[in-house]
């Protein structure tokens, strides 16, 4: 049988700033299709690994490949021209701009076009087009023209997820998804994240403090402690595992 590539493999990553081990030793693989939830305590280095994977940060040692390509030395935007995708825990949205348009912005730099917050979109512009078919994705045509700026938490992380899906990334980290969303929004955002993994086949990593939405969601999941990956496995073997469950479970973690 023929092996398949992993779509993101690291091996012993770790970074070190002065004399402080922020993160050590972290190895895994995520195959192709395959929805990895990170969780564990503030503190252990999930966004950090975030950082390392996309780019915001350096190693300082192991390696970080994605479908085989070897992205250590690679700045954000060669990352992100190689398919990685990714959203924050903060917004990062244009807020004047309304939702298309900012939908439309990620559309150019896809299709290698000038990023004019001028130019709006036009009946048969191919970037207009792509964000029109996100926005129905994400359910917000009712909003397609308000500004970002006027959206709910729950409206503005939709806004992110179409902008990611008009990127088209091949593997996707969402950053808390669900940080600072009013708890009725929450059962759309899962919708829409499940039918992005399972409809489109795409590769995707969240960090989530909602416990359920990690379980209901993840192929696996990978504890954090301590800057280390103290355990990774299926859901109901992360729930069962003793030392996640003293080590994280335990102290019953938001």
């Amino acid at each position: 049988m023929q092996k398949t590539t992993p779509a993101l493999e690291l091996q012993g990553v770790g970074l070190q700033i002065g004399g402080a081990r922020i993160l050590e030793d972290v190895s895994f693989t995520v195959q192709p299709g395959e929805m990895i939830g990170v969780i564990g305590p503030n503190g252990a280095g999930k966004t950090t690994l975030f950082n390392l994977i996309s780019g915001v940060l350096k190693a300082t040692s192991g390696t970080i490949a994605m479908s085989g390509r070897t992205m250590d030395k690679l700045p954000i935007h060669a990352r992100a021209a190689a398919g990685l995708g990714r959203t924050f825990q903060t917004s990062s949205l244009f807020p004047g701009l309304d939702v298309t348009e900012n939908i439309r912005l990620a559309a150019q730099s896809k299709l290698g076009k000038s990023l004019s917050l001028l130019s709006f979109p036009r009946s048969g512009d191919k970037a207009g087009e792509i964000a029109e078919d996100c926005i129905r994705q994400v359910g917000l045509e009712a909003k397609a023209h308000a500004r970002a700026a006027d959206l709910s938490h729950g409206d503005k992380r939709k806004v992110e997820i179409a902008m990611l899906l008009a990127s088209d990334p091949a593997v996707i980290l969402l950053d808390e998804p669900m940080a600072g969303v009013g708890s009725g929004d929450v059962p759309g955002l899962v919708e829409i994240i499940r039918r992005m993994h399972r409809e489109s086949g795409r590769t995707l990593m969240m960090v989530e403090h909602h416990m359920d939405v990690v379980l209901g969601l993840a192929d696996r999941v990978a504890v954090m402690h301590n800057g280390s990956l103290l355990a990774i496995d299926e859901p109901d073997a992360i729930i069962a595992n003793e030392t996640v469950q003293s080590a994280y479970l335990g102290q019953g973690a938001a």
